[in-house]
């Protein structure tokens, strides 16, 4: 497996005139990220940290082909998402908190017309469904409508459904967004196997004790900038995570 780049990613959007006035911009185009780039390595858990608003889903989109960039690119290995979209989605997956499952379907029937779609034979679907479904303790209720199952249910689905694929990639948004401390356990304990098996896992959160936990190296995404990139241990020097960010963020205010 070889290392994700983000190489200069830039992307803009219009938005309306309240928007504009309620941003204070002077133009009806908004930068939400400016220049991003980082370096995501195989066995390591990559954190993007900041506030809400700061640009770490757009550039999540972005790194998963959702939406293209206005500049710069994702390389994957040597696979650019911009030249080569479709490669590069078969080599990752995307778990966001604006996946949307079908309410009238189950997991098995959901976990079934995926692998199709990923063309895994018979074989392949089956183990990978029982070791997923016993991974995250699916099987009680995985022929159960998916309007009937808990918010931290329906993530455990959405987590097996994005990696049935066996993926190199793994992008999470937001992970633990809204999930019990029983579910978030779950879904960090999932982080860091992930990491075990060699991927190459991105999360991006705004949950400084989400990143202490699980991340290896992390940057911080301030207005759409990176203002911070490095080891956990020395972005923290022996302070809390949530003390070294705001020393960055007032640094970077003031200039």
């Amino acid at each position: 497996m070889e290392l994700l780049k983000a190489e200069g990613l830039v992307k803009t959007f219009k938005i309306s005139e309240k928007q504009r006035k309620a941003l204070e911009l002077d133009s009806r185009i908004k930068t939400a990220v400016n220049g991003v780039s980082f370096t995501a390595r195989p066995g390591e858990v990559f954190g993007l940290l900041g506030p809400n608003g700061a640009g770490k889903t757009t550039t999540m989109r972005m790194l998963a082909t959702l939406i293209r960039p206005d500049k710069g690119d994702a390389i994957y290995g040597s696979t650019s998402a911009v030249d080569s979209p479709k490669e590069v989605r078969s080599k990752l997956a995307f778990l966001t908190t604006d996946l949307k499952l079908d309410a009238k379907s189950n997991a098995n029937t959901m976990f079934d017309f995926f692998a199709q779609l990923h063309h895994l034979d018979k074989d392949t679907a089956a183990k990978r469904k029982t070791e997923l479904f016993d991974s995250f303790n699916i099987g009680g209720y995985a022929d159960q409508k998916i309007s009937k199952l808990s918010q931290g249910q329906r993530q455990k689905v959405s987590i097996v459904i994005s990696v049935l694929h066996d993926p190199s990639y793994i992008i999470f948004d937001e992970p633990t967004n809204g999930l019990d401390i029983i579910a978030a356990r779950d879904v960090r304990d999932f982080i860091l196997r992930m990491k075990s098996e060699g991927k190459c896992v991105i999360i991006s959160t705004h949950l400084f004790d989400l990143v202490e936990k699980v991340c290896d190296r992390a940057a911080m995404i301030i207005d759409g900038k990176i203002a911070a990139d490095d080891t956990l241990e020395n972005l923290m020097q022996g302070r809390p995570l949530e003390d070294a960010f705001y020393d960055v963020y007032s640094q970077y205010h003031k200039v």
